[in-house]
């Protein structure tokens, strides 16, 4: 006889006092049955309040260990440990810690894309949400170091006249975002928005009429009286605008690989409703972080949320 997940995560999530947090990107399965669902930020500020004895972060392993390590008595479960993330991949913590005392009157500003140990080298913790505002209460003279996504600091660099010095990182789903087809789609689609995550390449970001965090793009769907878009992010997010603003039209900007129309993270994809009800009931995949660690990660994530 086949499960029925849907009803079998709701029995177990009562049982364990669980709550289920799922990021945008995640599939709409997930995100329908999700207790919350956000971006990076939300997720962070959702989990630092939560009073469930355990959370599941349907999202990728840095997420898991964000709410972690803003939760170290409780137990946080993420449905997939191979959830990994192209991002934080791309800025391992003993080269960056050797960056770092290269340039040691840098503040150190970290991406909440990255690993416990590299955020447990960082004076700040941002997303995309709040990174401009965070960066932009420094005073303007303050040599800053950002990490590790590239196309977001220079994103920012360029937006408050900055000169923070770049990590050279990347998501490997906004890179794939090709200007070539984005010009083609506004050319078959003259009143369209184009919206775009400020992790895509320059070029893109140029092109766009509104550049924001995944959060940003949905709430400019919902308040623009526009009703077509143009999205250059991972397209899991169009499930939560099609369900805010049904009669408006969302178009995923494709990458370059002329085989696929959307852009998906395929780490993001591995979570399922079958994982996510085997992680309740095995309560297993958790997150372990060693104590020395979180307790310096834990820094820069609090004054992140205090600066927010």
């Amino acid at each position: 006889m086949q499960t029925n997940y849907t009803e079998a995560i709701n029995t177990l999530r009562k049982e364990k006092n669980a709550v289920i947090m799922a990021h945008y990107y995640q599939i709409p399965e997930i995100q329908d049955i999700a207790d919350f669902v956000g971006d990076s930020l939300a997720l962070a500020q959702q989990a630092e309040k939560t009073v469930a004895d355990v959370i599941v972060l349907c999202g990728v392993h840095f997420m898991g260990e964000t709410a972690k390590i803003l939760n170290p008595t409780r137990k946080v479960l993420i449905p997939d440990e191979n959830a990994g993330c192209s991002l934080a991949d791309s800025c391992p913590a003993d080269e960056f810690g050797e960056f770092v005392k290269q340039h040691p009157d840098h503040t150190v500003i970290t991406y909440v894309n990255t690993t416990a140990a590299v955020k447990a080298l960082a004076d700040i913790t941002v997303t995309s949400t709040n990174a401009k505002k965070i960066i932009e209460q420094l005073p303007e003279n303050e040599k800053i170091i950002f990490a590790p996504d590239k196309n977001l600091g220079d994103y920012i660099n360029s937006t408050t006249g900055r000169k923070m010095l770049l990590w050279n990182g990347a998501c490997h789903v906004h890179e794939q975002f090709s200007l070539e087809k984005l010009l083609k789609l506004k050319a078959q689609y003259p009143d369209a928005k184009v919206i775009a995550h400020p992790e895509c390449k320059k070029p893109v970001l140029l092109v766009a009429d509104f550049v924001g965090s995944t959060q940003a793009l949905l709430n400019f769907t919902s308040q623009s009286s526009n009703n077509l878009f143009l999205v250059a992010t991972e397209s899991g997010i169009l499930h939560q605008m099609q369900k805010t603003n049904p009669h408006k039209k969302y178009i995923p900007v494709p990458p370059d690989d002329s085989t696929c129309v959307c852009n998906e993270c395929n780490f993001m994809r591995l979570n399922t409703l079958e994982k996510l009800y085997n992680c309740l009931k095995n309560e297993t995949p958790e997150i372990i972080i060693d104590e020395q660690i979180r307790t310096k990660a834990v820094k820069p994530i609090l004054r992140m949320l205090e600066m927010s």
